[in-house]
């Protein structure tokens, strides 16, 4: 038997024998593609948990447990002057839309006014922060992805009425990859 030949029949006899073995070893290769392990849910505006995490009044709409870890998103009800200081995430992207109001973001040394129907998008990694401006409470939507971080606002949430300790704001955050800058 030549070589070229030689090389060809063992290839596909070896190809053979651990095609099976490659095959059952893939988790998902014969489920569906991106199943959902959670029940489809309808949110209304008035659903969800109320949370003041230091001022800015969230409604938490979609958990981690409700998307499996994928997603949660919250509504921000906030005042004027409301905001979240300049931070960084290393866990999780966040988006913001802006449903009423007027929100200043600056993402990446970046500042932007966003008004209804605007969209920002701060990536892991980029120190971002927000404000609300202007005369009337804005509504965001807020999404963090992968989900994780609506165990720290409720943790935030069950902090002392007034003024924040910022070193225990910090300590909270810290633990979910969330510094300040």
């Amino acid at each position: 038997m030549d070589r070229k030949r030689f090389i060809k029949n063992s290839g596909i006899g070896l190809g053979i024998a651990l095609l099976p073995g490659v095959l059952l070893s893939q988790p998902n290769l014969f489920s569906t593609p991106h199943v959902s392990l959670n029940d489809p849910k309808v949110v209304k505006d008035d659903d969800g948990d109320v949370l003041n995490v230091i001022g800015d009044i969230q409604t938490h709409k979609l958990l981690g447990k409700d998307t499996n870890n994928q997603i949660v998103e919250w509504v921000d009800n906030v005042a004027p002057g409301v905001g979240i200081p300049p931070h960084i995430h290393t866990k999780e992207d966040e988006m913001f839309r802006v449903v009423k109001g007027e929100v200043e973001i600056t993402v990446n040394s970046k500042t932007t006014i966003l008004k209804a129907g605007d969209i920002a998008f701060a990536p892991k990694g980029i120190a971002h922060a927000w404000k609300v401006v202007g005369t009337e409470k804005a509504k965001m939507i807020t999404s963090a992805f992968p989900a994780g971080i609506e165990f720290m606002f409720q943790e935030l949430a069950q902090l002392p009425a007034g003024p924040p300790n910022f070193e225990k704001v910090a300590e909270i955050c810290g633990r979910q990859g969330v510094t300040f800058v």
